[in-house]
């Protein structure tokens, strides 16, 4: 990192912008695996985090000489130990780890390795080294020697050598997470078939393989984390973008607004791009006469801005408590998807319209109108 970043942050005229210029601690590489001795210093070239993982990429020294290019990787665990619970048994000091590397321009490769608790991030974490041969009269610090090989908290994968010879190049990392192949507190082995697993709960991504309505085809699993090192994405016409479609979207069978013709259609701008608890950001065409089912949310949060046409959209009666005081707002009766019917207020929306609904949340939208109603949305995990 640039130290000038630091300064940015610290000037007072810049405190209303910090948001923007945040050094991170990860920046900083004081509490990597081999700075147990002072013999070796990190430079860290690139930074990503998704939910509760964060990555890092970089190049590792040993007396003031390069030894080789490292990745490493932190996990917290928290929606892994969830899982893990679940099949009675605890986390332990270890995890597995799925990994898969793909530079730009090439193919993905996996490989499985072992992460170690660290008491110093409070998380699971393994580095990735190029190698791990001192350079030429040089010999490995014994601290940090310890640290090293199969299944080490620092190890080499021959499988990764080419995607790490080439930092720059490295552009996508896959994950998923499991349960140690040892249990606690019992002791006895995991076997994969009985193995709980993080795996971003089987994260899927929608992909416009076919206009048909929901179609199986669109929904692509990727069953991980998708972690882009790429710096931005400009796309010049969303609307160029084929939109995925789905009849009678977040309805059960019985609602009376579904039928043959209730087809809506959603232009997936980012998916796996976003770092963070961010799942998705897109467009929402609701054509004329046509409906996206209420539906409550759990553990994830959404928002909509309107941008074009008018619509009707409904809200929990007392989700805003601004609305719930508002007697002039009808009140109506609308079949969650899923769920019982409950109350919703209902509300006019156009264009600078925004609906923001949090976990336990509840809204839908529907076109009664002649003109087609478009709005973008966030969703992001609350966790």
């Amino acid at each position: 990192m640039d130290p000038r970043f630091n300064d940015i942050a610290a000037d007072p005229r810049n405190s209303i912008f910090q948001v923007m210029f945040f050094p991170d601690r990860v920046y900083h590489a004081q509490y990597l695996n081999a700075t147990r001795s002072s013999r070796y210093r990190y430079v860290v070239q690139e930074v990503r985090g998704k939910s509760e993982i964060t990555t890092l990429k970089g190049y590792v020294f040993i007396d003031g000489l390069q030894i080789c290019n490292f990745l490493r990787i932190e996990a917290r665990g928290g929606r892994l130990a969830e899982v893990v619970r679940e099949r009675g048994r605890l986390m332990g000091p270890d995890i597995m780890a799925n990994v898969g590397l793909t530079p730009a321009g090439g193919q993905r490769v996996d490989a499985r390795v072992r992460m170690h608790f660290c008491p110093w991030i409070h998380g699971y974490q393994v580095e990735l080294w190029e190698t791990l041969d001192a350079p030429v009269d040089k010999n490995h610090d014994y601290q940090v020697l310890d640290m090293m090989g199969y299944h080490g908290s620092i190890t080499k994968v021959p499988e990764f050598a080419a995607a790490l010879a080439d930092l720059p190049a490295l552009k996508r990392i896959d994950l998923a997470f499991r349960e140690n192949d040892v249990s606690y507190p019992s002791r006895i082995i995991v076997q994969d078939s009985d193995a709980a697993w993080d795996n971003y709960y089987r994260r899927n991504i929608q992909v416009p393989n076919t206009q048909e309505p929901s179609s199986d085809r669109n929904t692509v699993e990727q069953n991980g984390y998708g972690v882009d090192f790429e710096r931005g994405w400009f796309i010049k016409k969303v609307r160029e973008i084929p939109p995925v479609r789905y009849r009678n979207g977040m309805m059960e069978p019985g609602n009376p607004q579904a039928s043959d013709a209730n087809v809506i259609e959603m232009r997936w701008v980012l998916q796996q791009e976003f770092g963070g608890t961010v799942v998705f950001f897109h467009e929402v065409t609701i054509p004329p006469h046509t409906v996206e089912g209420t539906h409550q949310h759990i553990g994830s949060e959404e928002l909509y801005y309107v941008f074009e046409g008018r619509g009707i959209a409904y809200m929990g009666a007392n989700d805003d408590p601004n609305l719930a005081k508002d007697d002039t707002i009808p009140v109506v009766t609308r079949q969650i998807y899923g769920l019982d019917p409950k109350p919703c207020k209902k509300l006019e929306v156009a264009p600078g319209s925004v609906i923001y609904t949090k976990s336990g949340g509840i809204h839908g939208i529907e076109n009664p109108y002649d003109e087609p109603l478009r709005f973008v949305a966030f969703l992001y995990h609350s966790t």
